[in-house]
C-alpha cells in the first residue's frame, strides 16, 4: 500500500475513533459520573443518526418518492441536524428516564436495552418513517464542494476533533461544578446524598438526558461520515458493547480516559482484522467470532491488571486543572 494510501486509512480510523470518543463521553456522564447503567447506547445512536438525516435532507420527490419516505425532510444546514439529534435523544431520554430512575438501576438497564432494540426495529418495519431496512442513502455532509471528494476525510476529521474538544470541555467545567460534584456523591451513597438534600432523581434525570443528547450527536456525526445509514447498523455489538468496552478500557470516571479507550480499542477492532486476514482460507469464516475473543480477552486482561482502567478515575473534580 503506498503512504498516501495508508495515511487516508489512518485519517479514516481515526475518524470512527473519535465518533466513538464522543459516544464514551456521553456514556461516562451516566456511568463513569453518576453510576447509570445504560445499555441501550445503540438506541440513542440510532435516533440521532435518523434525526439528524432527516432533518438535513429534502423530501424525495418524483419517482424516488414512491419508495423512499421520511417524515421530515427539512434540508437544513449540518449544525442544525447536529442540534436536532441532541434535541430529540434529550426528550427520549426524559420520557425513559421518568417511569425508571425512581426504581433501582437494573430497571434502567432493562428499559434501555429495550428501547433500543425497539427504535431499532420500528425503523426497520415502518416504511413510511424512513424507508425501512433500505435506509436513507445520501447524505449532505459539510463543506463538501470546498475539496475533491478524495481528500474530504481530511476536513472530516477535523469537525470530528472539534466537535469532540467541545464536548469534552463542556464536560471538564460541568463535572467538576458543584453539580458535577453531587454526582459523583450520588454515585458513591445515594441515601447520604439524600440526607444532605439533594434531590436524587432530578440529578439523575440530568444526568441522564445530558448523557444522551452527547451520544445523539455522535449518531449524526456518524450518519454523515457514512452518507447512508440502515436499521442493521445499530445492534448492540457497534452500537452498546464495543462502547462499554472502550470505557472500562480508558477509564470509567476520567473524560481523557474515554478519549484514550475509544482510539485504542477501535485501533486494536480495526488491527485484528489484519491479523485474522492471515489466516489460513478454512479459518477465515470464523474471523469475526476470533475478534470478539481477541477483544474479550483483552478487556479481561485490563480487569484484573487495571481494573480501574489504564488512566483510572480523576480524584481532583474541584476545579479546573491548569
Amino acid at each position: 500500500m503506498e503512504l498516501g494510501g495508508i495515511f487516508a486509512y489512518l485519517v479514516s480510523l481515526a475518524i470512527m475513533a473519535g465518533i466513538y470518543a464522543v459516544f464514551c463521553l456521553g456514556l461516562n456522564i451516566q456511568w463513569g459520573y453518576t453510576g447509570l447503567f445504560n445499555i441501550g447506547i445503540a438506541g440513542f445512536f440510532c435516533i440521532g443518526a435518523y434525526a439528524s438525516a432527516m432533518i438535513t435532507t429534502p423530501k424525495p420527490t418524483g419517482i424516488y418518492a414512491h419508495y423512499v419516505q421520511q417524515i421530515f425532510g427539512l434540508n437544513l444546514p449540518f449544525i442544525f441536524g447536529l442540534c436536532g439529534a441532541a434535541l430529540i435523544c434529550g426528550i427520549i431520554a426524559l420520557l425513559i428516564g421518568i417511569p425508571t430512575l425512581r426504581l433501582g438501576e437494573d430497571y434502567l438497564a432493562i428499559a434501555t436495552l429495550g428501547i433500543a432494540e425497539t427504535f431499532r426495529l420500528i425503523f426497520n418495519n415502518e416504511h413510511w418513517l424512513a424507508n425501512g431496512p433500505r435506509g436513507l442513502m445520501g447524505l449532505p455532509q459539510p463543506f463538501q464542494g470546498l475539496v475533491d471528494p478524495r481528500h474530504y476525510n481530511y476536513i472530516y476529521l477535523v469537525i470530528i476533533l472539534m466537535v469532540m474538544l467541545l464536548i469534552y470541555l463542556l464536560i471538564e467545567r460541568v463535572i467538576r461544578s458543584p453539580w458535577g460534584r453531587v454526582l459523583r456523591a450520588i454515585r458513591e451513597d445515594e441515601v447520604s446524598a439524600a440526607m444532605s438534600g439533594k434531590n436524587i432523581f432530578y440529578f439523575k434525570m440530568q444526568s441522564l438526558v445530558f448523557g444522551a443528547m452527547v451520544m445523539g450527536v455522535g449518531g449524526a456525526l456518524y450518519a454523515h461520515y457514512t452518507k447512508a445509514i440502515s436499521p442493521d447498523v445499530f445492534t448492540p455489538l457497534y452500537g452498546t458493547f464495543i462502547i462499554w468496552v472502550m470505557l472500562m478500557a480508558g477509564g470509567s470516571g476520567n473524560n481523557k480516559g474515554a478519549i484514550l479507550g475509544a482510539y485504542m480499542i477501535w485501533g486494536i477492532w480495526i488491527g485484528t482484522k489484519f491479523i485474522t486476514d492471515l489466516l489460513p482460507y478454512t479459518l477465515k469464516a470464523r474471523a469475526p467470532y476470533i475478534r470478539f475473543l481477541l477483544i474479550g480477552i483483552l478487556l479481561e486482561i485490563i480487569l484484573i491488571y487495571r481494573p480501574q482502567g489504564i488512566l483510572g478515575e480523576e480524584k481532583k473534580v474541584s476545579k479546573m486543572i491548569d
